[in-house]
């Protein structure tokens, strides 16, 4: 398998992370949708990361979208980084769409503030993605306040990775949007995954470029 975009993605880090936690062999190419567009079309004409190249024996197909890949990884794996029982379920998917929405709100002010200039940057729009940015991870912190989520390698589950690169990418591209001091119980779990072995082997890319 080829996992293809830039680890400063959250989307393509939270795959680079679940898959290896699962024991999925895969290649990483670091190829940006901006600065390698026309390699990144030749592999997916969508252009659009994370892209997943399938294994061969499945037909080398190309996939988007992170949680698309993951329900692929995890029918190699033969095992599940979400609980099956409903009560559990309902909770890991609410804290996985708080850290996502959270994942695509920060994307958008950093597009808004980086690909326009700045007399055409909407204020009322930015201001309107940071009340949101704030309050997913307004939610997110006070779900993890009532009850923390398990930050060892053998009890990590989905909501944990992805709330952990969520952190972690806002505080890489927009640390002075949302203080550290206001979600104290979010910045704590993403303190202590960061420092799992498999955090650390994947660690969020030094270039500040989304793809």
């Amino acid at each position: 398998m080829k996992l293809i975009g830039m680890l400063d993605s959250p989307f393509v880090r939270r795959v680079a992370i679940s898959m290896r936690l699962l024991g999925l062999p895969f290649e990483h190419r670091a190829v940006s949708v901006f600065r390698g567009f026309d390699e990144f079309q030749r592999i997916n004409p969508v252009v659009k990361a994370p892209t997943l190249v399938c294994r061969a024996e499945d037909g080398g197909s190309v996939l988007m979208d992170s949680t698309l890949m993951l329900q692929y990884a995890e029918a190699l794996a033969g095992r599940s980084l979400i609980p099956a029982t409903p009560a559990e379920l309902a909770r890991e998917l609410r804290l996985i769409g708080l850290a996502l929405a959270a994942c695509e709100k920060t994307a958008q002010i950093v597009y808004e503030r980086g690909l326009r200039p700045a007399e055409k940057q909407h204020a009322p729009w930015l201001e309107r993605v940071t009340g949101q940015l704030h309050a997913a991870y307004r939610a997110l912190d006070d779900e993890l306040a009532a009850q923390p989520l398990d930050t060892t390698e053998a009890g990590l589950r989905q909501s944990g990775i992805t709330a952990g690169v969520a952190w972690s990418f806002t505080q890489f591209v927009l640390p002075e949007v949302v203080p550290v001091a206001a979600f104290p119980h979010l910045a704590a779990h993403a303190t202590a995954v960061e420092q799992l072995p498999v955090f650390r082997a994947i660690p969020c890319d030094d270039a500040v470029q989304l793809n």
